[in-house]
């Protein structure tokens, strides 16, 4: 009996120690494989020269991140942007009367900001700018928080960053959103690059957050192209952002998983290349992480 229950307790033990050492083995996997992320997404990073810039949801720090906005993988301990590009601003809506004070927040751009829905109404209460400011509120109760819109219906970027000091920056602005992508096509790549960088390097002068946005949808846009004009100027913002380490929404991301089914995106627009409320309320959504 004695010997019998021996054997067993040995059969036992082995088990265990089997078991202990599978677990070991499985979790050591796991570790290489998070170094091994974290080796080649840096490299990736650096190859793509984005190194040490910072992009929402997946921002790269000391070049661990991910290029275009991409979200970040495990492991890569991406520095969470969001939370910190706009501290100083967070904290001033958090305080309460007497000691708050009134923010300005100025949203430069063409018709999609500015509220134009089916051509020629203009919804503005329906937008994203106000759909942000409700978001803003239901966070910051105490905040006294003023939406400036300078958006103008039709214009592009080149033409925005001619009056950007006159219309935009006249408004003491604590922080400024710019929003020309859908536009920008008809004045091209190189043109926007530069009015663009004109637009931050003003606002960063005097000490202005910026945030810029990719370009909503436009039902005409063959999206099954990877090389369609709009995503060409949707990758240009994150670029920018990313080199002016300034915040970035992206609007055209956002819209994705609508893109492959045209009946679908026309649910969340007015007309073909105006979002409908549904539409704005998610780029109100992608702005609004960087406020949480």
């Amino acid at each position: 009996m004695a010997q019998s229950r021996s054997i067993e307790v040995t059969k036992a033990n082995k088990k265990k120690t089997t078991t202990i050492m599978k677990t070991q083995m499985e979790l050591t996997t796991k570790l290489k494989r998070r170094a091994f992320l974290k080796v080649s997404v840096s490299a990736s990073a650096a190859a793509a020269g984005f190194a040490g810039c910072f992009f929402p949801g997946g921002s790269i720090a000391n070049g661990a991140g991910l290029k275009s906005g991409a979200a970040a993988l495990p492991g890569t301990e991406a520095f969470n942007y969001p939370v910190t590009y706009l501290r100083g601003l967070k904290a001033e809506m958090q305080k309460e009367w007497p000691k708050n004070r009134t923010i300005n927040l100025v949203f430069h751009g063409h018709s999609v900001p500015a509220g134009y829905f089916k051509t020629p109404q203009v919804n503005t209460l329906s937008a994203y700018p106000n759909l942000l400011l409700k978001k803003i509120k239901a966070i910051y109760p105490f905040a006294v928080v003023n939406v400036i819109v300078t958006a103008i219906g039709g214009e592009n970027s080149v033409k925005g960053a001619e009056r950007f000091e006159r219309d935009v920056l006249t408004h003491h602005p604590d922080l400024i959103l710019i929003d020309y992508g859908l536009n920008d096509r008809g004045c091209g790549l190189d043109k926007a690059y530069l009015a663009w960088n004109e637009m931050i390097k003003q606002a960063k002068d005097r000490g202005i957050k910026v945030i810029l946005l990719t370009p909503s949808p436009d039902q005409n846009v063959n999206y099954a192209d990877p090389a369609n004009e709009l995503k060409k100027h949707a990758d240009q913002i994150r670029l920018l952002a990313a080199k002016n380490k300034v915040g970035l929404a992206d609007s055209f991301k956002a819209f994705e998983f609508l893109y492959s089914d045209k009946s679908q995106l026309a649910g969340y627009m007015a007309q073909v290349n105006h979002p409908n409320e549904r539409g704005h309320e998610l780029i109100a959504d992608e702005i609004i992480k960087w406020f949480q």
